[in-house]
This record gives C-alpha cells, sequence and structure tokens, in this order.
C-alpha cells in the first residue's frame, strides 16, 4: 500500500495529500467551536503539476516517422 503524495495547499499552506490530481478535502487549520464542519478553500482544487513530463526523444533526435516493421 502507498501513501498519497503531500503538497502544500495554496490556501492554508498545510502538507495536503494529492489524489487524482486535486488536493484532498481538509479542514483549515486552527481550533473550531462546536463540532462544525469546515472545508479549507483549498480543498477539492486541482494540483498543479510539479515538474514538465519527461522528453521522450532528445532535441538532436526526432521520432522516426512512418510505422516500424514487426519482423
Amino acid at each position: 500500500m502507498s501513501s498519497s503524495p503531500r503538497r502544500a495547499c495554496p490556501v492554508c499552506t498545510r502538507e495536503i495529500a494529492v489524489v487524482g490530481g486535486r488536493f484532498a478535502r481538509h479542514d483549515p487549520p486552527g481550533r473550531r467551536s462546536a463540532l462544525e464542519l469546515i472545508s479549507c478553500p483549498g480543498s477539492r482544487r486541482i494540483a498543479p503539476l510539479l515538474t514538465t513530463a519527461p522528453k521522450l526523444f532528445g532535441e538532436d533526435e526526432p521520432p522516426t516517422p512512418g510505422q516500424q516493421s514487426l519482423f
């Protein structure tokens, strides 16, 4: 079992799990009065990508055009 990656919420800056490209639902930091449930405005917001996708081909190596032979 692997845990979800965690990143800082853009609203409350807490470390929050990122599930399916979105920040998980969470409460804002600090104490709450009574038993009210309040979600941070950053909950369920789309999480930005950390890095760019790796390139499949180098700058000087363009992909081979057309279909490759099978045998």
